[in-house]
């Protein structure tokens, strides 16, 4: 269940081809709270987060050596179904992508997918993904309206929506703001911190304000390590480490 959904990383390393993107990460992510990974850019904090639901299994040439466990589940291990996994550790990426189908349909996709045929029962998923999403109110009179005819940021919610539609557990988050007005990015943080009720979240940002606003938790990631991870809100004022306090202040990165 939820409440004890943990995601524990060990020694984890990845490689695309000669290239190491990863080095010996140890990072444990308590259930029900925000977790960002910051960084500069090229650092690995995407490929991090990637691993998390094997999404860099898509990439040719990856080697990962190390463990992620999901509930003591070792999610590189060979009976794991990846499509189960991807359900219950759902994504959401820097460009919002909505499928070219309505509204009703991009949310019913995923429940369509795993075998739900009734219309009602559809109906229920859908308006109940879209009021997680803080969505349901601006569309509920147009669902069967394009996706792709939403704003920039309500496209956004529609994709957070789409991954609630299949209940998963974890909401991975890749610079979800990123291509957001300031208006639409204070709607997403303002989701975000409602949904770690019922979700764990992990989001990379490049923002440091959003960081602070956003996390529970901050880790901190420099060409391909883990520098420290702590309390946000520690992590922001006394960091431990130098590297950490010189990329938070602005020094380099």
């Amino acid at each position: 269940m939820n409440d004890n959904v943990q995601i524990r990383t060990r020694e984890l390393s990845l490689f695309y081809g000669k290239k190491q993107a990863l080095i010996n990460v140890s990072l444990d992510i308590p259930p029900n709270r925000v977790t960002a990974l910051i960084g500069p850019s090229g650092c690995g904090k995407s490929t991090y987060l990637r691993s998390l639901n094997r999404m860099n299994d898509l990439i040719d040439d990856v080697r990962i050596t190390g463990s992620v466990e999901i509930d003591g589940l070792d999610i590189y291990d060979r009976q794991v179904d990846v499509v189960e996994l991807r359900k219950r550790v759902g994504m959401i990426f820097q460009k919002s992508n909505p499928f070219p189908k309505s509204i009703f349909e991009n949310v019913a996709y995923g429940p369509r997918i795993n075998g739900v045929r009734d219309y009602r029962r559809l109906s229920e998923i859908v308006e109940t993904s879209l009021r997680r999403a803080a969505l349901w109110d601006e569309v509920k009179d147009d669902l069967k309206k394009s996706g792709l005819a939403l704003s920039g940021g309500q496209q956004q919610r529609l994709c957070i929506a789409r991954a609630l539609a299949v209940d998963p557990q974890v909401l991975l988050m890749d610079e979800p703001a990123s291509a957001l007005d300031p208006i639409a990015t204070a709607k997403i943080e303002e989701l975000i911190y409602e949904l770690k009720e019922k979700y764990t979240i992990v989001i990379v940002t490049h923002n440091m304000q959003q960081a602070a606003r956003v996390s529970d938790l901050t880790a901190f990631f420099y060409i391909g390590e883990l520098v420290e991870m702590g309390e946000t809100k520690k992590m922001f004022t006394t960091p431990e480490k130098k590297q950490t306090e010189e990329y938070i202040t602005g020094r380099f990165g």
